[in-house]
């Protein structure tokens, strides 16, 4: 097998695995504050792809030619209205069942989801087939043993990890990210410390969905292309990364998403498989490892959820 072969593997794995965790840090952000699964998330996803999408559009008929001021506002579109749905749903669907079982949010936020997607489908000019999405980034690329390294997925790259560090960073390292975290440990006490829980939880629904409109911009720009079903697969395995990572713990999300990645190019590389079932062996080999270790590889402990 040609190094080269397994050179452009190994960075594909790179690519993807950022893209799946950023997608797993949003599940486990949610989690982490309120002990929800999100099931709309990788429709929220789309939905942010496509608003970017539509914002091209709606540039391109008023003549707007300038990469740079097209490439601005499409993420703008896409991340930052995605910002206000997610703190949207949380206020209106989430936070008022906050004392339901928790199967009633995951059927609730489910049905949001397919809302998302059928929506888009239905509404969005050819909604029902693929979209091309179109290059905003340097073309051309460099050469490093035989493994073309293409400018525009480095420069995403960049973007995708930067993203990943800066909310590890407010996570940890700020006093925003020190309220995110004493709500994770325990809702109520922080309450009594006067930190103010709904402000909290919605700003942190926010950042979750930001993130994962951010990393399906990520994917559109990478691939090119973007379908009303892109976020529903993203979104099964951004959930399958998150869990088998450990759900709550941010750095068990960014596991488990490399993870997954490495699964899949795993597949590719050593089996005499089509690259069409690589999908098949990362899902049967996530199951195996949550049979093995339930409660994920980096084991949640309730003072570590995010």
């Amino acid at each position: 097998m040609e190094l080269g072969f397994l050179g452009q593997q190994l960075w594909n794995g790179v690519m993807l695995g950022t893209i799946y965790a950023m997608v797993a840090v949003g599940f486990t952000l949610f989690f982490g504050v309120l002990d929800v699964i999100k099931f709309s998330h990788g429709d929220v996803l789309t939905l942010g792809v496509f608003a970017a999408l539509a914002t091209l559009g709606g540039l391109s008929a008023l003549g707007v030619e300038s990469t740079a001021v097209r490439l601005v506002a499409a993420t703008l579109a896409g991340v930052g209205g995605m910002a206000l749905l997610g703190a949207g749903i949380a206020r209106a669907f989430i936070l008022p069942l906050r004392e339901a079982p928790s199967f009633i949010v995951l059927l609730v936020t489910l049905m949001v989801g397919t809302v998302i997607r059928e929506g888009i489908r239905l509404f969005y000019p050819g909604g029902s087939n693929p979209q091309s999405f179109p290059h905003l980034l340097p073309s051309g690329g460099i050469e490093l043993g035989g493994v073309t390294l293409r400018f525009d997925s480095l420069i995403l790259l960049a973007a995708g990890l930067g993203t990943i560090c800066a909310v590890h960073l407010l996570i940890t390292r700020t006093r925003l990210g020190l309220a995110i975290r004493a709500v994770a440990q325990d809702g109520e006490t922080a309450r009594v410390m006067g930190i103010d829980f709904t402000r909290v939880v919605l700003f942190t629904f926010a950042l979750g969905s930001g993130l994962a409109a951010l990393a399906g911009l990520i994917n559109g720009l990478y691939y090119s292309e973007v379908n009303f079903g892109t976020g529903l697969m993203l979104g099964v395995i951004g959930f399958s990364a998150a869990v088998v990572g450990g759900l709550g713990n941010l750095y068990g999300a960014i596991l488990g998403g490399f993870l997954f990645a490495a699964l899949q190019m795993l597949a590719v590389v050593a089996l005499p498989l089509a690259s069409e079932y690589k999908d098949v062996v990362a899902f049967a080999a996530v199951i195996a490892l949550i049979g093995l270790k339930p409660t994920g590889l980096i084991g949640e402990r309730a003072y570590e959820r995010v």
